[in-house]
């Protein structure tokens, strides 16, 4: 797969994506809170779909994924 998601990017994503998950298990979202998984593996694998789609890339451009 070619890496399409940078490092701050990556970063933000993952975070989001706790804080998400975060906030089904113990606060307000309930199951809404596993919407938080999609910004967590598109963070963890540094691939996202829709970037892919736009043509949008935020990694370098060697574009491997690690």
């Amino acid at each position: 797969m070619t890496c399409n998601v940078g490092g701050v990017d990556r970063a933000l994503r993952i975070a989001a994506g706790l804080v998400i998950l975060a906030l089904g298990v113990a606060g307000p979202l309930g199951w809404w809170g596993l919407v938080g998984l999609v910004p967590l593996a598109t963070g963890v694998l540094r691939v996202c779909p829709a970037y892919t789609i736009l043509g949008v890339r935020t990694c370098a451009a060697d574009g491997k994924a690690a």
